[in-house]
């Protein structure tokens, strides 16, 4: 048996730049969520979002313990896998010659992984039977960046958050028995779900693809299993 760690970190932004979070979780040996943390980072982009997880993840490991990393973002993976090299090369700057955006997370994570043993993996956001570390840290992340509140296993939390699509709804579960349909949500038309024609952002920051499910979530479309993160934060 392996004795590398397993762990998931994600970060979200409520607008893109907008009020945003991060989160990681680190499984035990039997791939249950062991340890979780997450924190706010008041008014900041996705991409900031997911590269602090990452940050925050690797400060929390020892670092003389091999790590699996699981993320649904490419654009910190690749920072820190694929173009990381060249931007040292060149002083920091991208092939196009200006500088490398958020310069100081990328730096701080380049040092962390410094004679490391870390595999990272790429798990897809929001998919049905997907990661469940993933989908742990993803709605460890939504809450942070809609409180603006930290959590997690060192402030006492004895459970990590329940991911949105598995979160009861009271209102659905008394108006509709066993074998029946969820009855829909209306308000000015309804709402409902269709295949996207083209790529896009959901107000929970990830992005979807041409014929990935989304629904009408206040003024924008974004992924089905959102609405409840996009309503709670409506009412904060």
């Amino acid at each position: 048996m392996s004795d590398r760690i397993i762990a998931a970190c994600d970060g979200a932004a409520k607008g893109n730049p907008g009020p945003a979070g991060w989160a990681w979780v680190i499984a035990d040996a039997d791939g249950r969520p062991e340890r979780w943390e997450s924190g706010p980072l008041g008014r900041a982009t996705n991409n900031v979002g997911e590269l602090t997880a990452l940050q925050r993840l690797l400060e929390a490991v020892d670092p003389g313990v091999p790590l699996e990393v699981r993320m649904d973002s490419q654009y910190a993976m690749k920072a820190v896998t694929q173009w990381l090299p060249s931007w040292k090369r060149n002083g920091w700057k991208t092939a196009a010659g200006k500088p490398v955006a958020n310069q100081e997370l990328v730096q701080a994570i380049d040092a962390l992984l410094a004679d490391r043993d870390v595999e990272f993996q790429y798990v897809p956001a929001h998919q049905v039977d997907g990661d469940p570390l993933n989908a742990i840290a993803d709605q460890a992340a939504s809450d942070a960046a809609v409180r603006q509140e930290a959590a997690g296993t060192a402030l006492g939390a004895t459970e990590p958050p329940v991911p949105a699509p598995q979160r009861a709804t009271p209102a659905r579960a008394r108006s509709g028995g066993a074998g029946k349909r969820p009855a829909r949500t209306s308000s000015g038309g309804g709402s409902r779900t269709i295949k996207a024609k083209f790529p896009g952002t959901c107000p929970c920051g990830k992005s979807y693809a041409v014929g990935e499910p989304i629904t009408k979530l206040g003024t924008r479309w974004g992924h089905s299993e959102c609405r409840a993160v996009v309503a709670e934060g409506a009412q904060v």
